[in-house]
């Protein structure tokens, strides 16, 4: 099993993080030209070399627009990503006042590997889930749900937390948030596109562009450049799913290492299976979480590895023990069990059903003196 903070996978995702920083802009040059070629094919009735040459044309002047729209886009995620996913999933910040178990528990794993704490913040969901956030040390943000606190002891919240820790220190959160990004940016351009594709066949504008003996190619430029869009928008999901779902497997074993306790990474996945679903997020923030339970056609598209390979990494190559599903009992966290009163006061009116008495039926010293006094016979 791959260590935690594992060097080569860091150096992977910082490789990884800039390839797809450059892949958003060549994405956004590839919809800038398609719709240039949509808009050509929808306004001309040219042939296709000459519906090409214009749309190139058209793409020269507005390139500087597109590149300087992407820019100010990825400068406002860097900035607002974390207020807008908070807006999302209704999470907010906590402080160790407000949640001293989970605050401590944090602190605890990040003084032990010398690691900067990351912000800690709570969202009010029943869903048994959490995930990390961020691009730099200053914004990294940890994000845990108010079911996964109820429903996890706190053995199990630590794995959890290690597990995010981990995604932080190997890279993974900065990689995802680039990605999702980048595919808020396709998204973005790409319909916007197809709403003046729409806007312009509705009213059917279109101008006289060559001579009568030319064939026309707007037809085939159009079925171009929406093929093209189209291509833009399936390569902007692949970058996201081609993300590796080794990094489930990694994070998993950084929580292992961290705190020594792999049965507690095995129970805490186990509780969190099926249950951790975020209604109000998007597909994009359920990308970050410890399980995304939304899983695309034969999970091929699936964004995180099943609950069942992970618990088996974990048994064969961490020692761990699997328990099988397991049953969430709904109780407060922190709280010790309050055991069952047995004295004459305890149990109320079960006392009366069961017909307990305090009082022996007989004295344990007898009238007359005999045996079974608490300091021996009794003297007369």
């Amino acid at each position: 099993m791959a260590a935690y903070g594992l060097y080569s996978h860091i150096q992977s995702n910082k490789r990884r993080s800039i390839a797809l920083l450059l892949g958003l802009f060549f994405l956004v040059y590839l919809l800038v030209f398609a719709g240039a070629l949509v808009a050509e094919g929808l306004t001309t009735n040219a042939p296709l070399d000459y519906l090409v040459q214009a749309a190139l044309y058209d793409f020269t002047k507005a390139a500087p627009f597109a590149t300087v729209g992407a820019i100010v886009w990825v400068a406002i995620a860097y900035t607002f990503h974390q207020s807008m996913i908070d807006a999302v999933t209704g999470a907010r910040e906590v402080s160790r006042a407000e949640e001293p178990r989970l605050y401590n528990l944090l602190e605890n794993l990040c003084i032990s590997r010398g690691i900067t704490m990351p912000t800690l913040r709570i969202a009010d969901d029943d869903a048994l889930n959490a995930f990390a956030t961020g691009l730099n040390e200053k914004q990294y943000s940890i994000t845990v749900t108010r079911g996964l606190m109820n429903a996890l002891n706190d053995q199990e919240m630590e794995a959890v937390l290690g597990h995010e820790l981990t995604h932080i220190r190997n890279g993974d959160v900065r990689m995802l948030v680039i990605a999702v990004v980048i595919a808020g940016v396709i998204s973005f351009f790409g319909e916007m596109i197809f709403r003046l594709f729409f806007q312009n066949a509705y009213y059917g504008g279109r101008r006289s562009g060559g001579d009568g003996d030319r064939k026309g190619g707007a037809g085939a430029a159009i079925i171009i450049g929406l093929v093209l869009i189209a291509v833009a928008w399936i390569l902007s999901i692949v970058i996201r799913f081609a993300l590796s779902r080794r990094r489930e497997f990694l994070a998993d074993a950084g929580s292992v290492e961290l705190t020594k306790n792999p049965d507690a990474m095995i129970s805490a996945l186990r509780k969190i299976e099926g249950r951790g679903e975020l209604h109000a997020a998007n597909s994009a923030v359920m990308e970050m979480c410890v399980d995304n339970p939304r899983e695309g056609f034969a999970d091929l598209f699936a964004t995180h590895p099943s609950v069942d390979a992970r618990v088996d990494a974990l048994v064969n190559y961490a020692g761990g023990h699997d328990p099988g599903p397991l049953a969430i009992e709904h109780e407060e966290p922190g709280r010790l069990p309050v055991p069952e009163p047995d004295g004459p006061w305890g149990r109320g009116e079960e006392n009366e059903s069961e017909d307990k008495r305090f009082l022996p039926d007989e004295p344990p010293i007898g009238p007359s003196g005999g045996q079974g006094g608490p300091w021996g016979p009794r003297r007369g």
